[in-house]
């Protein structure tokens, strides 16, 4: 087997395995270095599982409320082991196919875990001993994991990560959940609709933090009338363990500080990199650990580049991989291919999604963060209510709300908040890409009756025109 390549990727996730995709099409000799799973954390661990084991929950949910549809089901139940095999096997099948690409693309997988012994040389050690690799250029994927609670380090037993909470032996009668990014309220969603008692506690004035405002409101109405306990501007300040359950000490925002028992908890505050002990040291210039990079993947180290996880944020597979692109883009012009023209990530053309219920969904500015910049902004709000095809799906619950710039027209974000808006996002992801204005939004045609209709609507809004609301 061959140790000298043009390019090594060290990490098969979603940035990883694009990049050595993208690399071997543009003709280099390409290699991944792999220490657990092709596919990485998201394919295994993460997105796709997750949002196997949510469809599972949300099919759950309308079978429990059939009767809003004129059908009639009696006796359904969960199985929650049933539900986690589902899940394992949609993971299984999608790293098999990993494995496919790489043969498809002549990719040689060197499973083992590997550290840098220089910019563009590393060793790889496994059970069958150790090897040394060398390439003109290695791609630094590594990824990140779950942040602890340095009071209450996961068990897997009664405190979880998101990994735990993916295999459960037992469903939880009585969830806390710390944390209200994504990671924390998909998770809080799904227990709530298995039919845990959840409690989610955020430190921050709001639940998912990074959204819209407006957008936090909504969907914090939404949890609580679904059953879900909502504690923001909390913190938990303690946590102690037994063999039955945690009881946790948590301050709410009066400052005061009370215990409550819980069967489970699930931390989700947060990832750290694994970017410790590969031999970066001298190599990348580190901020808490996150490998800082040029627009382009480059660090600090001539052949030596960084995406993904390990890199700043936002920290998401679909960054993951469009930095994979331009990366190996990048690595190919230096080697001479004159035919590619890697373009810098734009990253507030980067869409962010939530699929709780209802799902949350977003591109560019929120409107808070449009005026923090300077913008004078029009806003458009449109809500399901006013939508056909949403009320004729029994999903009238959500809105979408549009910020442009008042002065030229240009979509300066868009935030969403309803059934299926994960799906929806991209068409405003396209067009600020391609740098529209509100003009070319209002000549576009929408199908009819579609849940993208509000999508229209919500634009015509902001400059006073919208026509079913």
């Amino acid at each position: 087997m061959s140790t000298s390549y043009d390019v090594i990727v060290l990490g098969s996730g979603p940035g990883g395995y694009v990049a050595a995709i993208r690399c071997a099409q543009l003709g280099l000799k390409t290699a991944i270095v792999e220490r657990e799973n092709l596919g990485g954390i998201c394919l295994n661990w993460g997105c796709i599982p997750t949002k196997a084991m949510l469809r599972s929950a949300e099919i759950f949910h309308y079978m429990q409320h059939a009767g809003d549809y004129g059908l009639v089901a009696t006796g359904i139940e969960a199985d929650l082991a049933a539900i986690v095999k589902r899940s394992r096997g949609v993971a299984k099948q999608l790293n098999q196919g990993i494995g496919h690409l790489m043969k498809k693309n002549k990719i040689t997988v060197h499973m083992g875990t590997g550290t840098l012994t220089g910019a563009t040389s590393l060793t790889v050690k496994s059970d069958k001993g150790e090897e040394a690799l060398t390439a003109k250029h290695i791609i630094v994927a590594t990824g990140a994991r779950a942040r602890d609670l340095p009071f209450a380090p996961a068990d897997g037993k009664r405190v979880w990560t998101y990994r735990h909470a993916m295999t459960p032996t037992e469903l939880p009668t009585k969830l806390l959940v710390i944390g209200s990014g994504a990671i924390g309220i998909e998770f809080a969603s799904f227990y709530n609709d298995l039919g845990s008692e959840v409690t989610v506690v955020e430190m921050l004035d709001r639940i998912v933090p990074v959204e819209d405002a407006d957008v936090s409101t909504f969907l914090e109405k939404s949890l609580k009338k679904q059953g879900i306990s909502i504690m923001t501007g909390a913190g938990v300040e303690a946590i102690k363990v037994t063999d039955t359950g945690i009881t946790a000490t948590i301050k709410d925002k009066a400052g005061k500080s009370a215990t409550s028992d819980f069967s489970h908890v699930i931390v989700a505050i947060g990832i750290v990199p694994n970017t410790e002990n590969i031999g970066l040291e001298d190599l990348a210039e580190m901020d808490r650990g996150f490998i800082q990079i040029d627009p382009y993947g480059r660090t600090k180290s001539k052949g030596l580049w960084a995406i993904g996880d390990c890199t700043p944020g936002p920290w998401l597979a679909h960054k993951a991989s469009h930095e994979g692109v331009t990366c190996a883009e990048a690595i190919a012009k230096e080697l001479g291919n004159t035919e590619v023209h890697p373009h810098p990530l734009n990253r507030n053309n980067i869409p962010g999604c939530t699929y709780c219920h209802p799902q949350i969904a977003s591109v560019g500015f929120t409107e808070a963060k449009a005026k923090e910049a300077g913008y004078e902004v029009r806003v458009g709000n449109f809500p399901f209510i006013g939508n056909g095809k949403a009320i004729a799906l029994g999903e009238a619950e959500g809105f979408i709300k549009t910020v442009f710039d008042a002065k030229t027209g240009e979509l300066l974000g868009a935030h969403m908040v309803g059934a299926e808006v994960t799906e929806l996002i991209q068409g405003y992801t396209v067009g600020k890409t391609l740098e529209t204005t509100e003009a070319e939004l209002m000549q576009t045609v929408f199908p009819h009756p579609t849940l993208s209709e509000m999508m229209h609507e919500s634009v015509l809004d902001a400059y006073g025109r919208a026509l079913h609301f």
